[in-house]
């Protein structure tokens, strides 16, 4: 059985939702009526109230995205807003403020660009804030990645020394603010020295300007190398990196920001002796609710900050967020808020 939805309210039989049909330019992403999705059970449907604009959302719109995305899609790898309907014995209520993110949204089934969604109820994450919708709706997979590359993929502890490779993006920018937190040094990169700001507004300890190669740069600052390094640029970048750390140091693999995912005839000798490397990609449950609330928090008493490049209202803007976000002319997340 389900929970009637919040307040009593009936639920319209169609909605609002951006659709991708084919895959193409901007006009590709199609505003459209559509049935509000029926809930299955173990899923809980969402009356969405914003959402972040990601790389993925682009790939999946220009048809670069793997063989798990299939179309029509209404795309959307994350969202936030108020649980609609759950099932009867679900710790979820109707009326309750809830995250979703990854997990297959977006992509295998329809996401976020919608006044509506229906995800597994193991993907969604409770909360309570009155901080606003535009940015709450920054954070879940940002944050979530950023919070998993720190604990799952480093390890990382207060005192220890960290490297972030692609600095200036979100998620980069995410993960100074958290390391911070978490009491590290931290590093970080950007092409442009006029950028620099940017990173030490996020509390980063030491900007760097990468020319393709820090190891040297690095070295100089911490002559054993750093105890970490979150690689954010991809596999162009990834053997410098490895030479930036110490021995029984971790280098976390999580993002690919020039494009290069693999590494042609690759062989294990490249990582240097005692150095350890892993991934990140992660789900939802990465991300637990006491974080969450802890860094709603943080952010609520100005202690983190949240990198906010802009925001839009409405579905009829998500063409202007997508083409902003592929400008890379403003630094930090693309939010889409649904106005009431």
């Amino acid at each position: 059985m389900s929970q009637p939805t919040a307040a009593g309210d009936a639920v319209p039989a169609t909605m609002r939702a951006v659709v991708v049909t084919r895959p193409g330019g901007l006009d590709a992403l199609e505003i459209k009526d559509v049935p509000v999705p029926v809930r299955k059970s173990g899923w809980v449907r969402i009356r969405v109230k914003a959402f972040g604009v990601n790389e993925s959302e682009v790939s999946t719109r220009k048809g670069e995205s793997d063989a798990e995305v299939t179309y029509p899609r209404i795309p959307g790898i994350e969202g936030v807003g108020i649980v609609d309907e759950a099932d009867e014995n679900s710790s979820l209520k109707p009326g309750q403020q809830v995250a979703t993110m990854m997990g297959g949204m977006g992509r295998s089934y329809d996401g976020a660009y919608a006044q509506y969604v229906t995800v597994p109820a193991a993907q969604v994450i409770p909360f309570e804030t009155t901080l606003p919708w535009e940015v709450v709706g920054a954070l879940p997979e940002m944050f979530q990645t950023a919070y998993g590359s720190l604990t799952t993929g480093l390890d990382l502890r207060a005192g220890h020394t960290l490297l972030i490779r692609g600095g200036t993006s979100t998620v980069g920018l995410s993960a100074a603010t958290i390391a911070k937190d978490l009491g590290a040094t931290v590093l970080s990169t950007t092409r442009s020295a006029e950028r620099a700001g940017e990173l030490r507004a996020a509390g980063v300890d030491h900007p760097l300007v990468d020319n393709g190669t820090l190891a040297d740069q690095v070295r100089e600052l911490m002559p054993d190398g750093v105890d970490a390094a979150l690689e954010l640029v991809g596999c162009s970048a990834l053997a410098d990196t490895l030479r930036t750390v110490r021995r029984r140091g971790t280098v976390c693999f999580t993002g690919a920001l020039a494009g290069q995912w693999t590494i042609p005839d690759f062989s294990p000798f490249m990582i240097p002796g005692g150095v350890r490397l892993t991934s990140y990609a992660g789900e939802a449950a990465d991300l637990p609710a006491d974080v969450l609330a802890h860094q709603l928090q943080t952010i609520a008493e100005g202690r983190l900050k949240v990198p906010v490049a802009k925001v839009y209202h409405g579905l009829e803007q998500v063409r202007d967020a997508q083409a902003d976000l592929e400008s890379g002319t403003t630094p930090g997340k693309h939010v889409v808020v649904l106005d009431d």
